[in-house]
């Protein structure tokens, strides 16, 4: 009987630990609580890798030069011309580049219908109309989706604020003759001008400033183009 009695109060004290702990009498935590926690550290986790990409992704913004700046895995290198030609050969990303050029991440270069949002503007790289915008000088402002698609071809786009003065327009305008270049109006810009190549840009306030005679000379047809060289004609518009 004494022993009978034993046992009873040693699982009398079981089932009241247990009832503490939250731990069945094999020491497991029940089933709604393992679920919980293993859902709760999963979040954490999830939170952590978006944390440490968006990180990375700044860090590279940052400090990401037109030297380092290769062509992306995402993005498209191997389509022929529309000529069915050889494109034109790509030249080397500058070591020197002119001062306060900001150098974009590497995203996509699709062809794709319809509406596209774009993070800068005017905008300096990504997917774009599935036609490009013929080089030359415009007096009114074109598409941006079709730019784009011109800069994925090397081409470096000038634009300008509409209400740039006639003097500093018609400077412009000369850089309209040259091959792989466009000069546009922009409403809305930051600075009176902003040149543009594909992953990089620079705003000026002066059509004057020599930067922009060196950022056209450096980075027309350059190798971070994925599709440098396959020509700025063809396309859609009438440069004047």
């Amino acid at each position: 009987m004494r022993g009978l009695c034993l046992v009873f109060t040693s699982l009398f004290f079981v089932l009241i630990i247990a009832s503490c702990t939250g731990k069945d009498s094999a020491g497991n935590a029940p089933e709604d609580t393992k679920r919980t926690s293993d859902a709760s550290a999963k979040t954490e986790a999830e939170r952590t890798v978006r944390e440490t990409t968006a990180m990375e992704e700044t860090t590279i913004e940052q400090g990401l030069t037109p030297a380092k700046a290769k062509v992306g895995p995402k993005e498209i290198t191997n389509m022929t011309p529309a000529d069915g030609k050889q494109p034109d050969p790509a030249r080397p990303a500058p070591e020197n580049p002119p001062r306060d050029v900001k150098t974009y991440p590497a995203t996509t270069n699709r062809s794709v219908e319809g509406k596209i949002e774009y993070e800068q503007r005017p905008p300096t790289n990504g997917d774009h109309a599935p036609i490009w915008q013929n080089c030359g000088f415009y007096s009114k402002p074109i598409d941006d989706r079709t730019a784009v698609h011109s800069m994925d071809h090397g081409v470096v786009w000038i634009s300008y604020r509409p209400n740039l003065s006639a003097d500093q327009i018609q400077t412009l305008r000369g850089y309209g003759d040259e091959n792989y270049v466009i000069v546009s109006p922009y409403p809305g810009l930051p600075t009176p001008v902003v040149v543009t190549a594909w992953r990089n840009q620079l705003k000026l306030k002066s059509a004057d400033d020599p930067r922009l005679r060196q950022f056209v000379s450096q980075f027309r047809i350059s190798e971070i183009a994925p599709l440098s060289g396959n020509r700025c004609i063809g396309g859609v518009g009438d440069p004047e």
